[in-house]
């Protein structure tokens, strides 16, 4: 009888276990010539608010998120360096780098070594890397016009560790080694596959390489491992000069059309065009640049269930000992 009676008193508590987590992740989108960062929300595409501002931004390009959950924001055309702004609510922290011949700041990335790596676009053709806690600048890493670098755009580390680049000068993709900056190939080859004006890259769920065909309106895959070109993955729907690119959480590819003001969503698998996921000027959207989806929510148990937990363990180890008796 007792034992009935337990049983029924945790059944009814199981209605009032629940579990607290963050906010559903959403889509920051740099914008241009606005000098912000605006929030979308990630399920439907609604505008929800400018992100971020302020801090002596202006035209906003590379976006990432750091270790420590903060958004660091390449800065074009204001002071060259990488600001960096609350992960949570998207307040002005600190200019995270400065100096260090940075011009017009449009790829970041953070790498596996934990530091932060950018493009220096406007006349310097190099990437630096600065220390991804402190900012402080580290080296050179790929010094000025290694390879044949002319005009890099985004950067990103691929599945092997090793640094990729968009070459938009060109026309093609860089690799360079993850650990020592040293140049290994064209891992792209100019034009492959009508390449023009690479800008935005991303290795997707696939392991492939998908790069932002800026000059010709579509989306380009290349083989994860040799570089070789695969197909034009996505094209249509008013697409026109895509620049960043990301895979979402649901797993379909984003785009920002820089012309029409506005983000497209493409079927992750096969390419076809979804929808216009981000309206055009949506919240004042103009010329978007490159976009990211907010950290995946963390599920964090609620107490009750904890409790739960404890006294079902407790319940079991009971029935256990009166089985020995």
């Amino acid at each position: 009888m007792a034992r009935t009676k337990l049983i029924v008193w945790l059944a009814a508590l199981i209605p009032f276990v629940t579990s607290s987590t963050q906010a559903a992740p959403d889509l920051l989108v740099s914008s241009e010539v606005t000098n912000e960062v605006l929030r979308y929300d990630g399920a439907s595409g609604a505008f929800l608010g400018v992100f971020a501002s302020g801090g002596g931004l202006v035209r906003p390009r590379d976006l990432a998120f750091g270790s420590d959950g903060n958004l660091y924001v390449g800065d074009a055309w204001g002071m060259h360096n990488v600001l960096r702004y609350d992960g949570t609510t998207g307040a002005f922290m600190n200019v995270f780098t400065s100096g260090h011949n940075i011009s017009e700041a449009d790829g970041i990335a953070f790498g596996p070594d934990g530091n932060l790596y950018v493009s220096s676009t406007w006349g310097e053709n190099q990437i630096v890397r600065f220390n991804g806690t402190t900012g402080a600048f580290m080296d050179i890493f790929v010094a000025a016009g290694t390879g044949g670098m002319n005009y890099p755009k985004e950067l990103t580390f691929g599945p092997d560790g090793h640094l990729y680049i968009s070459d938009r000068g060109d026309d093609n993709v860089v690799r360079f080694n993850g650990v020592t900056g040293g140049y290994i190939d064209d891992f792209v080859a100019e034009q492959s596959g009508g390449l023009a004006g690479p800008t935005g890259l991303t290795f997707g769920p696939d392991g492939h390489l998908y790069v932002s065909n800026h000059n010709r309106d579509n989306i380009l895959r290349y083989d994860g491992t040799t570089g070789a070109f695969m197909d034009i993955f996505g094209q249509g729907g008013n697409l026109s000069s895509p620049y960043g690119l990301t895979f979402g959480p649901d797993g379909n590819l984003y785009v920002s059309s820089e012309y029409t003001n506005s983000i497209l969503r493409y079927d992750g698998i096969t390419g076809a065009f979804v929808d216009e996921f981000v309206p055009s000027h949506s919240g004042g959207l103009y010329h978007p640049s490159y976009l990211v989806f907010t950290p995946e929510p963390t599920v964090i148990p609620a107490p009750s269930a904890l409790i739960l937990g404890s006294v079902g363990l407790g319940f079991i180890t009971w029935l256990r000992r009166r089985r020995t008796l």
